[in-house]
């Protein structure tokens, strides 16, 4: 407790660990990096048991703002909504912002509210500024979370960790302006734009026959819109040669045109009048179709021509990018692919997004390469793995329950994602010591198990309507915090090594 300088301070932790808190343990671990001072009051978070608060001790507006229980000689204040926006309020590093294009980013989707600590110490002495909270609406949705729930856990992490260079929050693929709305309101700094329900997957195959007509039936200013820029024209892009003939152009047009308009509406109508920097991404790779380099430059050609300024976009690459193991396809076609969009990114003045970008260990070196350390890249899931691979390794029998009940559940989360895995691939778990247990992290087809299965064993409840899993689970990695921590140095460090950040 060097860093906790003040004696009221001293004090009110001293009472903690004499039982003046509530389910307190014996013993009271400090963080001592989250130490701050201000106008009189003192502040540092501490954990007792498997719970974290705010000890506040002194006088002044820090200490009246927070809210808490009184004991002798300050506040014990948990770790609410309320608190967070003090701190907030007070310390102006634990708000998320903007980064803009000249730095790598890095989305780190924490889907359980503990993992930031870890990513934080990852990211420290990286050229890469982490995007700590990010969670889509479908993750949301599935562990009975909310926005205010990732942006507050992102904001108690960086004031536990004492982090003040810098951490994004992204409003991950937002499809309904509502959603835009809120986040932007709530403080995000980072709003992922999908556009999957605006871009037409039917024309990729439909005929050249059917594809003219209903370009024709266009209004004839559309038509002529993108015919007198486009047709029968080539740009040269970096040394890329992108060319459009009747038969691409009308594609695209159908293909993007859509979702290129909604773009431009969200940009006007959200993005510029933000009250703050917003980084605004394009998400153009939840589709069943490959994004060609002409379609990548289509697109940003119009988002140009049309003044909407982005800081990263997402195409659909070559191959697939399955949840929690590496890439599948072949390599030599994506480095060639890669390597045409992030001349178009680099050309148009935005970041190369890659999304699924957990664990594609064999692509990392490509996409490192071409992009040349400055791209964004979307990582989610996979500390949830590295928080599985903790309970496999100190609490087997929990582990064991889990495994057994994602299998029994696993078909129900195929509405949700697209996994192949082969669940025969692996170890009859039965037939398993406890010591094995964390190699099932180690196998594409339990990871993937694990991966998609995290919202059913989260919220799994017994018939009388008590958690099965989660509360173990949490007691669980609060219990091990430094083996979540160093699991996630470890792991996520890999992905940094490899992509030369």
């Amino acid at each position: 407790m060097e860093q906790v300088k003040t004696v009221e301070l001293k004090n009110v932790v001293e009472a903690l660990g004499a039982g003046k808190l509530p389910e307190s343990s014996d013993t009271v671990h400090v963080y001592d990096q989250s130490f701050e001072q201000v106008d009189g009051s003192s502040v540092v978070m501490v954990k007792t048991g498997t719970e974290k608060f705010l000890v506040v001790a002194g006088d002044g507006a820090l200490f009246d703002s927070l809210q808490g229980d009184e004991v002798e000689n300050g506040k014990v204040c948990p770790l609410t909504h309320e608190n967070g926006r003090v701190l907030n309020e007070f310390f102006v590093y634990t708000k998320p912002q903007a980064f803009g294009t000249e730095i790598a980013t890095m989305g780190l989707g924490d889907r359980l509210g503990v993992a930031s600590p870890g990513h934080i110490e990852t990211v420290k002495g990286r050229k890469v500024k982490p995007i700590l909270a990010q969670q889509s609406v479908r993750e949301l949705t599935l562990l009975n979370r909310t926005m205010t729930d990732i942006l507050d856990a992102a904001t108690f992490a960086v004031f536990q960790e004492g982090y003040k260079d810098g951490f994004g929050a992204d409003a991950d693929h937002i499809k309904l302006e509502r959603d835009i709305e809120y986040a932007l309101g709530l403080g995000f700094s980072f709003l992922t734009l999908d556009c999957s329900e605006q871009i037409r997957n039917d024309i990729e195959g439909a005929t050249a026959e059917a594809i003219e007509k209903e370009f024709a039936d266009l209004p004839v200013d559309r038509k002529e819109y993108f015919q007198s820029h486009y047709l029968n024209k080539s740009f040269d892009v970096q040394g890329v040669t992108v060319a459009f003939d009747e038969a691409s152009l009308h594609k695209n047009v159908l293909v993007y045109g859509e979702a290129i308009d909604f773009m431009e509406h969200v940009y006007n109508e959200y993005i510029q009048k933000a009250d703050k920097a917003i980084d605004f991404e394009i998400s153009i790779d939840e589709t069943e179709t490959v994004t060609a380099p002409e379609a990548h430059f289509f697109v940003a050609e119009e988002l140009r021509r049309r003044g909407v300024t982005v800081q990263s976009l997402a195409p659909r690459f070559c191959g697939e990018f399955q949840k929690g193991i590496d890439y599948i396809g072949d390599l030599a076609q994506f480095e060639k692919e890669l390597h045409e969009h992030a001349e178009i990114a680099k050309y148009f003045g935005y970041k190369l997004s890659i999304h699924s970008g957990s664990d594609k260990f064999s692509v990392f070196p490509i996409i490192g390469k071409y992009t040349e350390g400055l791209l964004h890249i979307k990582t989610a899931g996979t500390n949830w793995l590295e928080a599985v691979r903790v309970i496999a390794q100190v609490n087997p029998d929990l582990y064991r329950s889990m495994h057994v009940y994602a299998e029994d559940h696993f078909e129900e989360t195929l509405k949700y994602y697209h996994v192949t895995p082969d669940l025969t691939s692996y170890a009859p778990l039965d037939d398993t010591s406890d010591q094995d247990l964390p190699l099932y992290m180690d196998n594409d087809a339990s990871r993937q198990l694990f991966h998609v299965t995290y919202g059913i064993l989260l919220t799994a409840k017994d018939q009388a309507g008590e958690d099965l899993f989660r509360t173990e689970f949490f007691d669980t990695l609060m219990n091990n915090e430094d083996t979540y921590r160093n699991g996630l140095v470890k792991h996520i460090g890999r992905h940094l090594d490899l992509l030369g950040l």
